[in-house]
């Protein structure tokens, strides 16, 4: 919410802003690609399979990054912010989930045609190449967008000082009745 008479940030502040909230959405990201990255890594290595590629967490950190950036920018899914908290949360998590494979399948085919293949071929390899594994990471994609928007928004509804505060801060002891 922006007050009509409050001062507008300049470019200055508002790119320092977009950088910052850029930053925190692509580190949240790397996280949760990087635990997912192990996690297949370690079920291939069982299976005396070798697989590491962290740096692909990093670059699909950053590509879903900007895409969400993308999404914000354009007020996706803005509609139901006077909504219970809930109703915001599941809408932008599924709003930007389909953004982000929306975008995704654009990189492939992207991604595809400059290395001479067919649109289906490269639709094929989202998700992992597999109608299950396309629904499997679509859930964990949700799943890791949730918390994310629960965050927001509620970082939107007290103040992202007093979220910080409520995380971060030694909280005090209720007094005693």
């Amino acid at each position: 919410m922006t007050n009509a008479h409050a001062p507008k940030a300049s470019l200055a502040q508002r790119i320092i802003d977009e950088l910052w909230e850029f930053s925190i959405t692509a580190a949240y990201l790397y996280v949760c690609f990087t635990v997912l990255t192990y996690y297949k890594a370690t079920i291939l290595k069982a299976h005396g399979i070798d697989f590491a590629p962290f740096g692909f967490a990093a670059v699909k950190a950053l590509i879903c990054a900007k895409f969400m950036s993308i999404g914000h920018m354009m007020q996706l899914g803005e509609r139901h912010a006077n909504r219970p908290l809930i109703v915001p949360v599941l809408h932008k998590s599924i709003a930007f989930l389909a953004l982000v494979l929306l975008l995704n399948a654009g990189e492939e085919v992207v991604v595809g045609f400059m290395h001479g293949r067919p649109v289906v071929e490269s639709l094929n390899e989202l998700g992992g190449g597999t109608h299950g594994q396309l629904i499997a990471v679509s859930i964990l994609g949700l799943l890791i967008l949730l918390p994310f928007f629960a965050l927001r928004e509620l970082a939107q509804i007290v103040g992202g000082q007093t979220l910080y505060r409520l995380f971060f801060e030694p909280r005090r002891k209720p007094d005693a009745v």
